[in-house]
């Protein structure tokens, strides 16, 4: 309900309780993926067009169903923010995956050898779409003194291997994604690159796309997916310490660029075929095997998994968790979410169909208690504005939400959609008259208003 104050709109605050959830439907692996109950489609630019086109696949999660011990997560594969154009000749575009994915309810640590990630997929995000390692496929053959494998056709040595991040840059979307056969995945901290302190990627100003989620400095990042061991993956901010205290900081990645201008060892002292020679067409950080791994002694360091156990907003008792690592800037740094091994044991699998009994989970449910949280979670900038107002939020967007702007008499000026899983709606602010204009959220049962300024 609304109703007017003066000459401004004044929402109601709504409160919302939740009864009788049961207790198997309250871990997060059940509760946590962005399901699709409104048909959202998915969409995508090709080079030349920063007009979206609207494709014929409903974008994030199908639908979740768990047993005893394993949940069951029906996906296309498909993100709500757009994907593309990929501008290093990538000729693939996201297409269906339909796929179901087979993932532990109980992660277990791995108590023997870690289990290496390996090429393709490693994990799942809340919205369905892939994660991969940091490799592309691609190493150096000393025999010829080149690259071969992946995109590149041939086989390398698999001694010196591409570091995808920094490799394929050029290729990735604007949310920092890229598909492989179609398979549309994310590398790394699936943030897009116009929300980085340091931008490294002009991509956005012609392909303008959201990421899954925004970092807030301020606040716990959001819990974003699952590794294959079936452990938590967040953002890059957290608690300090392991026991929840501390205050919010960076968690950081415990790898560091060796001090090297040859490649002819690995960190340990291992005697390997030589790759080439650190210099301006492969600079450090070109291979993984640039890096070496420094144990800890501060514990917003992570280990060599690139994870950590700690308690989070969604494990009060704590659990083993990855995170993904970026530096002072936002930019990623490596290993940038899992890796290179498993903490647990590897378990999750991609499966043709379900065979044993399972109970369908509601979506829906685990969402209230973050729109109760609605006005601290959305921004509204630049404020004043002139040309283009900006509404986004400071976490995942669990549902889809209306967003309407109202000028001060209470006329409905315009309206969009924050889809779920995005993080940003945008109002054209150049045909608007100068004064006070009001924002409003909702998403059926909660809203939230923020008032903002046209200066021109």
């Amino acid at each position: 309900m609304k109703f007017f104050c003066g000459r401004y709109i004044v929402l109601c605050a709504l409160v919302v309780s939740i009864a009788g959830i049961a207790d198997a439907q309250t871990n997060p692996v059940i509760t946590s993926w962005l399901q699709n109950t409104t048909g959202i489609k998915g969409r995508h630019y090709v080079k030349g067009n920063s007009t979206p086109i609207n494709d014929n696949v409903l974008a994030n999660v199908q639908s979740v169903k768990y047993s005893a011990n394993w949940v069951y997560i029906n996906t296309h594969g498909v993100p709500a923010y757009i994907t593309g154009p990929f501008l290093d000749g990538n000729p693939s575009v996201t297409t269906d995956q339909n796929a179901i994915f087979k993932m532990p309810l109980n992660p277990q640590k791995n108590t023997g050898t870690a289990s290496p990630t390996t090429m393709g997929n490693i994990g799942i995000f809340i919205n369905g779409v892939a994660l991969f390692d940091y490799r592309d496929g691609v190493s150096w053959q000393t025999s010829t003194n080149s690259l071969k494998g992946g995109p590149l056709m041939g086989q390398g040595d698999l001694v010196w291997n591409r570091d995808a991040v920094v490799a394929e840059r050029k290729g990735f979307d604007c949310a920092k994604g890229h598909p492989a056969m179609g398979n549309y995945h994310h590398h790394q901290n699936p943030s897009a690159f116009k929300l980085d302190k340091n931008v490294v990627s002009t991509v956005c100003d012609l392909y303008d796309a959201d990421g899954l989620y925004l970092l807030d400095s301020t606040k716990h990042s959001a819990l974003i997916g699952f590794a294959y061991d079936g452990f938590p993956i967040y953002g890059a901010y957290g608690y300090k310490n392991a026991d929840g205290t501390g205050g919010i900081v960076r968690i950081k990645s415990s790898y560091r660029l060796r001090n090297i201008t040859v490649r002819t060892h690995y960190a340990d002292g291992t005697d390997v075929l030589d790759g080439p020679p650190v210099n301006t067409t492969y600079p450090l950080g070109y291979f993984r095997e640039d890096y070496e791994y420094v144990a800890p002694t501060a514990p917003d360091y992570l280990d060599e998994h690139n994870g950590r156990f700690c308690v989070t907003p969604e494990y009060p008792n704590g659990i083993y968790c990855y995170f993904t690592t970026v530096d002072e800037q936002w930019n990623s740094t490596f290993p940038y979410v899992v890796g290179p091994t498993f903490y647990g044991v590897k378990t999750a699998a991609k499966v043709n169909n379900i065979t044993e009994q399972v109970t369908t989970y509601t979506a829906g449910t685990s969402d209230i208690e973050f729109s109760a949280e609605l006005q601290q979670q959305v921004s509204v900038f630049p404020n004043p504005s002139n040309e283009l107002i900006a509404v986004q939020f400071n976490n995942v967007a669990q549902q889809n939400y209306t967003v309407e702007l109202y000028d001060e008499l209470g006329k409905l000026i315009n309206q969009t959609t924050l889809f779920q899983g995005s993080t940003i709606a945008y109002f054209d602010a150049r045909t608007l008259y100068n004064g006070a204009y009001i924002v409003r959220i909702s998403n059926g049962a909660l809203q939230a208003t923020k008032k903002v300024l046209i200066a021109k």
